[in-house]
């Protein structure tokens, strides 16, 4: 029985070591090779942001790590108060906020960080989460271990283990995850909090798909990922804005990423809907002239019917035909490219470099 206590004691004791040598290793690496930039999309919600900030803030100084925060303001109706930050802090030695021209969604904006990011801002990793406190502070240090554990060659996102929202919210949830996989082939299983390499930022703003959701554009670029597992904190201040609408808005642009992929699956679709109705046809015929079994009238009802949907059917494809080669040949927005045309301004509100 003591041997097993010495045992464990020496495996404690060589944990802390380890962690306590991977904080170093993290240290050196951002003091080496540029600072770790924390980019937060805000709308409206400058209370929250500040009290993010602040426990960020005690994070980042318990793990001896330095980061700067670009906070995007997309568009806000309400702007920053002037005692913004007025707390004292130690690890967060820039915050600056981004404006962007006109409300463009945390998606888009979340695409015009990253890229305005990428072109001013020399960097190691780059941290991508929402200004709401939803995304847990403590995992940020998880996705920087994860990311340095895969030698900064992957982007990290915090897979949701348990989601904090109300059952409504978790029923329709459950219906959209089914409806796009069945459209797309795909699983939707991460959010937007993530860690990014420098040298995967320098790809990915030429990935033009994260203009409509970003998760989904790093899957359908094929961009190297990996993920951990992470438990979605509750709101630090106030109500979501996020309504109804929105949310379906954005569910289905996280689909039109793979507006290709859907097109075919339809396409495929609407030909066997055309199939069975040709055979459904054929069916009616053959029982009206080699059987006894028809009821007069019944044929030629049924066989209109069927025409209909075959007609349908086809109409369908044509437009899904179209709808996939359209897809092919849109380039669309590219950040590296388009950022620009978005930002307003950039402001420094707190510098203690």
């Amino acid at each position: 029985m003591e041997n097993c206590h010495n045992l464990f004691r020496i495996a404690i004791s060589e944990a802390s070591t380890l962690r306590s040598m991977m904080r170093e290793n993290i240290r050196k690496t951002y003091q080496a090779n540029g600072t770790l930039i924390i980019l937060i999309p805000v709308f409206n919600d400058w209370k929250s942001l500040e009290m993010l900030l602040i426990r960020l803030d005690q994070v980042l100084k318990d793990e001896n790590i330095q980061a700067e925060v670009i906070a995007v303001d997309d568009a806000s109706s309400i702007a920053i108060h002037e005692d913004f930050m007025s707390y004292k802090v130690a690890a967060i030695k820039k915050v600056s906020v981004l404006d962007l021209r006109r409300n463009l969604g945390h998606q888009r904006a979340i695409a015009i960080g990253l890229a305005y990011t990428e072109e001013n801002i020399a960097c190691q990793a780059i941290v991508v989460m929402d200004g709401d406190g939803e995304d847990d502070p403590v995992d940020v240090i998880r996705l920087i271990r994860k990311c340095e554990i895969e030698g900064y060659t992957k982007i990290v996102f915090a897979r949701r283990s348990k989601r904090s929202e109300s059952f409504i919210f978790k029923f329709f949830y459950l219906i959209y995850k089914g409806l796009y996989r069945l459209l797309t082939g795909q699983e939707i299983r991460v959010g937007n909090f993530s860690i990014i390499p420098r040298r995967i930022l320098c790809r990915l703003v030429a990935v033009s798909e994260i203009w409509n959701h970003y998760a989904a554009g790093v899957s359908k670029a094929k961009v190297p990922y990996t993920d951990i597992y992470s438990r979605r904190s509750t709101r630090l201040y106030g109500k979501s804005q996020m309504n109804f609408v929105q949310l379906v808005t954005h569910g289905l642009s996280a689909i039109s990423v793979y507006g290709d992929i859907v097109g075919v699956r339809l396409l495929v679709t609407s030909c066997l809907l055309i199939c069975l109705s040709f055979l459904s046809i054929l069916t009616v015929i053959g029982i009206r002239l080699l059987t006894k079994l028809a009821i007069p009238g019944w044929s030629s009802y049924l066989v209109g019917l069927f025409f209909i949907i075959f007609i349908q059917g086809f109409m369908l494809s044509l437009v899904f035909i179209f709808v996939v080669l359209m897809g092919r040949n849109n380039i669309g927005f590219i950040p590296k490219r388009d950022y620009h045309y978005f930002v307003l301004s950039i402001k420094e509100i707190l510098n203690y470099e």
